[in-house]
């Protein structure tokens, strides 16, 4: 799926550990010159390139649906746990066919308090520097349900598994807002799969849950971007349940974890092992795994663009 990965993943990401009382959480190396100032939106339509922007911008997602626990042949990981936002579920890289993997920590560690950056907005532990001006927050110990139910069943998330999952492609819609470089998909206001939250397959594949939504999928969205130091690239993603953004195959977003709606925030320039004028990747994997509310929200000053994705499958049994 990702041949990407195998020509644009720069090895140069340095490995640190902050320790915590309750374990540890690995340390992204970031640009200490980076006053992660730059504001969401840029009063520019062009990103200083002289090219007008697209009004909008169209990403193809693949969401792959499973039965919840609790019918017949369901799924472990979906209607089953419950916690709270949790970081260290999956392994900072992502494995040689683009997909997350589990850490080998099947609880993680809990986000007692906010990490922030310098204009307060919320970070991945993992992206703490004093030096810019952060807030440290707090981690402790996971929540007393695991994350999912062993590595194998996470496995199954991303990929197409029959008799275990079905899955279509959807296309998701980006508008820019007016006199910005400011792209946003919001399921609140999306005419197409925002129906009360998000849910795209409502009335589709293995069909609703008792509540009249279909609320047991996995959505993955594979991007490319080219990256521009200085200019204030930016990605925030807002929603429930779990999320995790790579770029260029490392772990940017951790917001592991049955919760509800929560954010993070990333300034591109932080990213020190990112060249300027380079293609790198950009992989959201998301996962929608209880009732009762689904949202999806990307804020961006990247201008994305897919890539190839793999056919999905049709239904099974």
């Amino acid at each position: 799926m990702h041949p990407q990965h195998n020509t644009l993943r720069v090895k140069s990401l340095t490995a640190a550990v902050v320790l915590f009382a309750a374990g540890s959480v690995a340390v992204l190396s970031v640009n200490p010159s980076s006053a992660s100032a730059s504001p969401i939106a840029e009063d520019n339509n062009s990103i200083g390139t002289g090219v007008e922007l697209p009004d909008t911008i169209t990403l193809d997602a693949v969401i792959r649906d499973f039965r919840p626990n609790d019918w017949e042949g369901g799924h472990p990981d979906f209607q089953r746990f419950s916690g709270t936002t949790t970081v260290g579920l999956v392994a900072d890289e992502l494995d040689a066919d683009g997909k997350p993997v589990s850490s080998g920590n099947l609880r993680g560690m809990k986000i007692t308090s906010e990490y922030r950056d310098s204009q307060g907005r919320n970070i991945n532990p993992a992206m703490y520097n004093q030096q810019l001006g952060d807030t440290q927050g707090s981690l402790s110990a996971g929540p007393s349900s695991n994350g999912f139910d062993s590595e194998s069943s996470f496995r199954q998330w991303y990929r197409d598994v029959p008799g275990v999952n079905v899955s279509k492609t959807i296309a998701l819609t980006f508008n820019r807002t007016p006199g910005t470089n400011k792209y946003v998909f919001d399921s609140a206001t999306d005419t197409e799969h925002g129906t009360g939250g998000f849910f795209p397959i409502n009335n589709d594949l293995y069909g609703n849950y008792t509540s009249d939504k279909n609320f047991h999928f996995t959505t993955e969205v594979n991007t490319q971007f080219v990256f521009t130091r200085g200019i204030g690239q930016v990605f925030k993603f807002t929603g429930d349940d779990d999320v995790w953004v790579f770029i260029d195959g490392k772990l940017v977003v951790d917001l592991g974890g049955l919760h509800s709606v929560k954010e993070q925030f990333l300034d591109l320039d932080r990213l020190d092992w990112l060249q300027d004028g380079k293609t790198y990747t950009l992989d959201i994997f998301h996962a929608e795994r209880r009732t009762s509310a689904s949202n999806f929200r990307v804020e961006t000053t990247l201008e994305l663009r897919s890539v190839e994705l793999p056919p999905t499958a049709a239904l099974y049994d």
